[in-house]
């Protein structure tokens, strides 16, 4: 992956990026690793090597990337997860929340108690604990940042059958501003990136390709948008060179599908 920006940009900077396996969280992890950065990949498929993850990397950046497949609906998760990242990293800098998933569309009607955990549970408390085990370590970072991956349908409220995904992104998004202000004296920016419609195995599982035609149709920009196009906005939040001065923002990336 070619990138523009300074190969150096993340050297010897230790990462943990959640839903690392595909789509948005994967092109996040593979651009920290193009830019020096060490990482640990949360990847929601059991088994899976840093070469099957990351197939183009170079002997000296699969070096330094590990791939971890711990279940972050599970109770006791987020402690473990923070616990592997810091054991294989030996400290942390950068927390990218950017696991979660619809976990099938319901309609409001059919809403079950157990599916509201389920997606509550992957989408918002994930985040909620992760970040809350990463701060102690994040403030012993001089670069420390947490970028959390909402949705525009935080904003819009998503399609029919998508509410509690909706509103678990929602309150990311407010999570993310609220813990700005918190921990803005220990130095620790939190922001978020909120993508829009990016053709990724998400919207391949929840989306028609009639759907999917017809939202490109009408985005400004006349088209779906790639995990590529999200990355500079990851880069950019996690880098105090670039955006040192901002904390608690929620960055829209969508072709002008959403306009705020």
């Amino acid at each position: 992956m070619e990138l523009p920006f300074r190969k150096d940009l993340f050297t010897d900077r230790r990462a943990l990026v959640t839903g690392a396996g595909r789509g948005i969280g994967q092109a996040v992890a593979h651009a920290l690793l193009a830019c020096g950065a060490k990482v640990v990949a949360h990847c929601g498929i059991a088994e899976r090597g840093p070469e099957e993850v990351f197939p183009d990397l170079t002997a000296e950046q699969a070096a330094r990337v590990a791939v971890t497949d711990i279940d972050l609906t599970a109770a006791e998760s987020a402690a473990e997860l923070i616990e592997t990242a810091v054991g294989t990293l030996g400290g942390l800098d950068l927390l990218i929340n950017n696991a979660g998933t619809m976990l099938g569309r319901k309609p409001a009607e059919d809403m079950t108690a157990a599916h509201y955990d389920a997606v509550t549970d992957l989408n918002a408390r994930s985040v909620v604990l992760l970040s809350a085990a990463a701060i102690p370590l994040l403030r012993k970072s001089d670069a420390a940042a947490i970028v959390n991956t909402v949705s525009i349908s935080a904003r819009t409220g998503g399609s029919p059958g998508s509410s509690v995904y909706s509103a678990a992104k929602a309150f990311v998004a407010t999570h993310t501003r609220a813990l700005a202000r918190e921990l803005a004296g220990d130095g620790i920016r939190v922001n978020a990136v909120s993508p829009g419609t990016i053709m990724t195995d998400f919207h391949r599982r929840y989306s028609s390709p009639e759907k999917l035609e017809a939202t490109a149709r009408a985005i400004p920009l006349q088209r779906l948008g790639r995990a590529s196009d999200c990355v500079g906005t990851y880069l950019f939040l996690a880098a105090p060179e670039l955006s040192g001065y901002v904390t608690g923002q929620v960055i829209e990336v969508n072709g002008g599908q959403l306009m705020a």
